[in-house]
C-alpha cells in the first residue's frame, strides 16, 4: 500500500473480520447500497427542452436550450470543420490516446486565440493550458486548481449566472458570495452594486466572470469597466476566473476579447475556460481548454502538473476528435479563414435578430424592447413574469425559462412574428 500513500491515497487492508462480514452481508442480503437513492429533480433547461420536443403543437417555438440555430432552426456543421474532418479521416493513422495535455495544435491556437497573437504573457511563457472536455470540463479542472491551491475558496460569482457554474465548481468544495450584476429595469449592467460588493473580496477570492455574451442576461462590461475590475484585483489581490464561452458570438473574436486581454496585460494570475461549442460548432465534440496565467514560467509548469493530475482523477485522458479538427483550424490559415468567415456571418445574425426581434416586440406589444438591440450573443431576459412565461408553454407552445431567458439564435424568420404575437397575448 505504500505506493498509494505516495500519491495520496488512505488505502487501507481489509481485515479477516471485516471478511467474514461482508460475506455474511452477502448471503443475507440486507440494506443495498443504492436501493434508497431517490430521482432527483430534471435539470430546469433540459426538462424544458425535452417538453418542447414532446409537444404536438405545430408552431411551437424552442428558446431554452443555449444552442446557436440557423434560420432552418437546425445547428449547423461550419464549413472549415467539415473540411478538417476529410482531411483528418484521410490522414488518421491511430486511436491512440492523446498526451495529458491535450493536442499541441490545439492548445497553441486556443491560447492565440484567447490571449492574442502578442500577447506579453505568451511571449514571457507564463500560459500553460490543458485540453478538457468542453467549457464545463475547462471550469471544472479550474476548480481542481484553486480547491488544491486554497481549499475552500470563495468564488464569487454574477447575480444572475449560469446555473450550472454552482455544482460546475462547488462541487469540489469550493464556497459562494455573490455579487450584484443585472439590473432588471434597465436591462442593463448594475456596476455601481457589483463594484461595491466587489470591494469585499480579499486576496484568496476567485471572482468569476464572463468574457463576453452574459449566460443568461446578454449585458456585459464596457472597456472601462474592464478597467476597474482590473484596478480591483490589483488593489485586493482577488484572482479572476473568466468563463469564456461565446468568442465571436457578440461584437467579432478581437472585439470579445479585450477585456480578458485587459486583465491578463494587468494582473499575474487568471485563469480562463475556453469552449469551442459555440464559435466552432462543437458541441457534441465537447472541446474546451483550462488556461492558465501564471506569474512566471516555472509557476506556469507546475499549475500544469496540477491540472494533469485533476484530469487524470477525474476523465484519465482527453477526448481527440473535437481537439484534431480545432487544432488544424486555428493553426491553418486558410482553413482559419474560411471559420472565421463563417462566424463572422453567424455573429451578424444574431445581432441582426435582435434587431428584428425589437421591432417585432414594439410593434405588437408597444413599450420600449431596445434593450434587446443593446445586449451580445444570444441570450435576453424578456421581462416577462414567471406566470407570462407559463401561459407562453402551455397556451402557445413558446418555451422559455420562467425568468423570460430566451435564446436568441431560437429565433428564425419563420416563427418570429407568431413569437411576438403570442407574447403580445400573455402581456
Amino acid at each position: 500500500m505504500s505506493g498509494w500513500r505516495a500519491l495520496g491515497y488512505n488505502v487501507m487492508p481489509v481485515s479477516a473480520d471485516r471478511e467474514a462480514a461482508v460475506d455474511t452481508d452477502i448471503n443475507h442480503w440486507g440494506t443495498l447500497m443504492l436501493q434508497d437513492l431517490q430521482p432527483l429533480p430534471v435539470d430546469p433547461i433540459l426538462g424544458l427542452a425535452a417538453a418542447c420536443r414532446a409537444d404536438p403543437n405545430p408552431n411551437k417555438v424552442d428558446l431554452t436550450v443555449g444552442i446557436y440555430m440557423d434560420d432552418r432552426g437546425i445547428c449547423p456543421v461550419f464549413e472549415a470543420v467539415k473540411q478538417a474532418q476529410r482531411a483528418l479521416e484521410t490522414e488518421e493513422v491511430t486511436k491512440a490516446y492523446l498526451p495529458a495535455a491535450g493536442d499541441e495544435n490545439f492548445n497553441l491556437g486556443i491560447q492565440r486565440l484567447t490571449l492574442g497573437e502578442a500577447s506579453a504573457a505568451l511571449a514571457e511563457d507564463r500560459v500553460s493550458s490543458i485540453q478538457t472536455p468542453g467549457g464545463c470540463g475547462a471550469l471544472r479542472i479550474g476548480a481542481e486548481i484553486v480547491h488544491a491551491a486554497a481549499p475552500g475558496a470563495r468564488v464569487w460569482l454574477s447575480d444572475p449566472t449560469w446555473p450550472v457554474h454552482i455544482p460546475l465548481l462547488g462541487s469540489v468544495g469550493l464556497e459562494f458570495q455573490a455579487y450584484r450584476y443585472y439590473d432588471s429595469e434597465t436591462h442593463g449592467v448594475n456596476f455601481d452594486g457589483m463594484v461595491q460588493d466587489l470591494k469585499k473580496a480579499v486576496v484568496g477570492d476567485i471572482v468569476l466572470l464572463q468574457a463576453c455574451c452574459h449566460n443568461p442576461c446578454g449585458a456585459d462590461l464596457s472597456l472601462s469597466q474592464w478597467a476597474v475590475i482590473a484596478d480591483m484585483a490589483e488593489q485586493q489581490g482577488f484572482t479572476p476566473f473568466v468563463d469564456f464561452a461565446y468568442q465571436g458570438f457578440g461584437e467579432g473574436l478581437e472585439q470579445d476579447a479585450a477585456g480578458l486581454r485587459l486583465l491578463v496585460a494587468r494582473l499575474p494570475e487568471v485563469i480562463i475556460a475556453a469552449s469551442c461549442s459555440k464559435n466552432l460548432g462543437l458541441y457534441r465534440e465537447r472541446t474546451g481548454a483550462t488556461i492558465f496565467v501564471c506569474r512566471d514560467p516555472a509557476n506556469a509548469r507546475a499549475v500544469m502538473s496540477q491540472a494533469q493530475a485533476a484530469a487524470r482523477r477525474i476523465y484519465s485522458m482527453p477526448p481527440a476528435h473535437g481537439a484534431l479538427l480545432a487544432g488544424r483550424i486555428l493553426t491553418n490559415d486558410y482553413l482559419g479563414g474560411i471559420w472565421r468567415a463563417e462566424l463572422e456571418v453567424m455573429c451578424q445574425r444574431i445581432n441582426g435578430l435582435r434587431s428584428t426581434l425589437r421591432e417585432a416586440l414594439e410593434v405588437r406589444c408597444g413599450g420600449d424592447y431596445s434593450f434587446i438591440e443593446r445586449e451580445k450573443g444570444m441570450f435576453s431576459f424578456l421581462g416577462l413574469s414567471a406566470g407570462q412565461a407559463q401561459r407562453l408553454r402551455q397556451d402557445y407552445g413558446v418555451y422559455m425559462l420562467d425568468s423570460s431567458r430566451i435564446n436568441v439564435a431560437g429565433v428564425n424568420t419563420r416563427n418570429i412574428d407568431y413569437l411576438a404575437d403570442s407574447v403580445s397575448k400573455v402581456l
